[in-house]
């Protein structure tokens, strides 16, 4: 097989299990495509897979940098070809796991950075007065509102280029032989196994590990963008009690999973597959079928 398989969705839905499986299958090797779990230590919060879920099937990209260090997408876009073309050199399957979506969009599409050679100051104004500006020059935009960075980063990508970040991400050009598999559930499951993630996440040491990170007082992006430690920080400086920091996370995460529906509904070609908690090998069994039928 010469193809790239994507697997991405939101969180809790099977995208880690469903990997390994499809790595045994089709002989492959998993390549990372979430932001946070490049970073070493960031474990828990971020729902890293652990040695023993990885099965001895070759990982790539997980924790290769220090929560000090500064790791874009650009960076990321560099890292993951190269790691692609290896494994495709090595005639096995390049498997891209993740719900970041512009980590995959920046890997396999022909996506440029131009708009990073300069960087407009917006400081002065509120999140109201941008996101008005943004919708002055690109009323389409999926961009959510309180996402300040990437509204920040539209409007700057529009004054460079003159034309809105939008048309650009969608008139990318593919430039691999790629697969997207997406899982997903109704609405109602996958609130729950979200919510009953972040408690289970509680029993295996979150409230610890964030305390060893608040206490090492750094306060880079890599710590502050996940969802769970910035929530727990709050707690920790007393601003609120440890109930209300959960049902924080909890809620900031069903946010989150809905706008990675919207996100990759507008930006790829997904296949999307109901994933069966009750009996996850049905999924994998028709994820492999289709996977077949496209390779042949």
């Amino acid at each position: 097989m010469n193809k790239i398989i994507v697997i991405t969705g939101p969180t809790a839905v099977g995208k880690t299990k469903l990997s390994i499986e499809l790595a045994k299958y089709f002989n492959g090797e998993i390549i990372n495509a979430d932001s946070t779990q490049v970073y070493k230590d960031l474990d828990i919060a971020t729902a890293k897979i652990t040695k023993k879920e990885k099965e001895n099937i070759p990982h790539h990209l997980f924790d290769i940098k220090n929560i000090e260090e500064i790791y874009t997408v650009f960076d990321y876009q560099i890292d993951a070809r190269k790691t692609i073309d290896d494994i495709l050199k090595r005639n096995k399957t390049p498997i891209l796991v993740g719900g970041t979506g512009l980590y995959i969009k920046a890997a396999l599409y022909d996506y440029k950075f131009e708009e990073e050679n300069k960087k407009n100051d917006y400081s002065n104004l509120d999140i109201d007065e941008l996101y008005e500006k943004l919708l002055n020059i690109d009323p389409n935009t999926d961009i959510h509102k309180h996402n300040r960075k990437r509204v920040e980063r539209a409007i700057n990508y529009y004054e460079i280029n003159n034309k809105p970040i939008s048309e650009k991400e969608k008139n990318d050009i593919i430039l691999y032989d790629a697969i997207f598999i997406g899982l997903t559930t109704d609405r109602e499951t996958l609130y729950e196994k979200i919510n009953n993630r972040v408690d289970v996440m509680v029993k295996s040491g979150l409230l610890e590990e964030a305390k060893t990170l608040y206490d090492l007082n750094i306060r880079t992006k890599a710590i502050t963008t996940p969802i769970g430690y910035k929530e727990l920080f709050d707690y920790f400086d007393n601003k609120y009690d440890l109930k209300f920091a959960l049902e924080l996370i909890k809620q900031r995460s069903r946010k989150y999973a809905k706008r990675q529906y919207t996100w990759f509904n507008n930006q790829m070609d997904i296949k999307w597959f109901n994933t069966d908690f009750d009996n996850f090998n049905n999924t994998v069994i028709k994820v492999e079928e289709y996977i077949n039928n496209k390779n042949n």
